[in-house]
C-alpha cells in the first residue's frame, strides 16, 4: 500500500496539547488525506496528555461533559443494537475499548467480549466495571472473532497496512468488522476548514473517506455492506470545533452547523462521520 504524500491538502494545528502545526497531504490513490509528519511511537503518547480527553474518562461535572455522557449512552444502546441485528450472538473483539461502556453493554445482551485499550487510565476503568482485555490482538487466535468494532480507532493507528492484516487474520469467515471514522469530505469539515475538531492531528494520522475504506479493505477481503451515518458526531465536532476557531463552545452555532451538514449529508450522504460495516470472505 502506498501511503506516501502527494498533494497538500491543508495545513492544521494541534489545538489540544502541543499547538504543532501538521500538514495533512491528499493520497490520490487512496483518495484519503495523510498526516505530516507522523509522530513515532515513542512521540504519541504526548499527544494524547489532554486532561479534556474525554473518550479516555467517565469525567461528569461541565456542561459540556454531561451532554457527552447522555448521548454517549443513547450512541452505545444504538451500537449494541446494530450489533445483534447484523449478527449472532458470539465473540465480539472491540479494539481500542476506551472506557469500556460498549463492551459492558455488549456483555450484558449475551456477547462473549473482549477489549484492546492502550490507554492505561482508560483501562483501568473499563476494567472496573467488568470488562475483560487482552495486551497484544497479534496473541489472539486466527480466525475466532464473530464481529470486531473499531469506534473511532482506526484512524489513530500507525501502522495501517498491519491493521487491516489483522482484522482479516481475527475475524472468523463471513465475519463482521465495524469501522467508525471521521469523514473529511462532510460539510462541517468543509465549513470549519482547519478549525475542524475531527482532523485532530497528530494523533489522528489517516482521513478517510468511503472510497478509501471501500478499496483499503477490498484489498484485504471485505465487502462494504452498509454505510450508516452518525448524526450526533456533527454536533459535537462543530462544537469542538467553534471552540478552537473562536476560543468559546458556541451550543447555538454549533448546533445549526451540526443541523446543516446533517441536512446536506441525507442528499449527498457525506455526513460528518460514517459507520462502516464490511464482511469478510469466505
Amino acid at each position: 500500500m502506498n501511503f506516501e504524500k502527494t498533494t497538500l491538502f491543508l495545513t492544521v494545528k494541534d489545538y489540544s496539547v502541543s499547538q504543532e502545526v501538521f500538514e495533512l497531504y491528499y493520497n490520490e490513490e487512496y483518495d484519503m488525506l495523510v498526516t505530516h509528519p507522523q509522530p513515532s511511537l515513542t512521540q504519541l503518547p504526548r499527544y494524547y496528555e489532554d486532561s479534556n480527553y474525554i473518550s479516555h474518562t467517565d469525567a461528569n461535572t461541565t456542561l459540556f461533559e454531561k451532554v457527552y455522557q447522555i448521548v454517549k449512552k443513547r450512541a452505545v444502546k444504538k451500537k449494541v443494537t446494530l450489533i445483534n441485528k447484523l449478527s449472532k450472538k458470539g465473540k465480539l473483539l472491540d479494539i481500542g475499548a476506551g472506557v469500556g461502556d460498549f463492551l459492558y453493554a455488549a456483555k450484558e445482551q449475551g456477547w462473549e467480549t473482549l477489549g484492546y485499550e492502550p490507554n492505561d487510565n482508560a483501562r483501568k476503568i473499563a476494567s472496573s466495571k467488568g470488562v475483560a482485555f487482552t495486551n497484544e490482538t497479534k496473541n489472539l487466535e486466527s480466525n475466532s472473532f464473530d464481529v470486531i468494532t473499531m469506534w473511532h480507532v482506526l484512524e489513530h493507528v500507525p501502522d495501517l497496512e498491519w491493521q487491516l492484516d489483522e482484522l482479516r487474520r481475527l475475524l472468523k469467515p463471513g465475519g463482521i468488522v465495524l469501522v467508525a471514522v471521521p469523514n473529511y469530505k462532510s460539510f462541517d469539515a468543509k465549513y470549519y476548514k482547519n478549525f475542524w475538531a475531527a482532523y485532530d492531528v497528530p494523533i489522528h494520522f489517516w482521513h478517510f473517506s468511503r472510497t478509501s475504506i471501500i478499496k483499503l479493505f477490498s484489498q484485504n477481503n471485505f465487502t462494504l455492506i452498509k454505510t450508516i451515518p452518525m448524526l450526533y458526531d456533527s454536533f459535537y465536532v462543530s462544537l469542538l470545533s467553534e471552540k478552537y476557531k473562536r476560543g468559546k463552545m458556541n451550543f447555538i452555532k454549533a448546533f445549526y452547523i451540526g443541523l446543516v451538514s446533517n441536512s446536506k449529508g441525507m442528499i449527498n450522504k457525506e455526513f460528518s462521520s460514517h459507520i462502516y460495516v464490511l464482511k469478510k470472505g469466505k
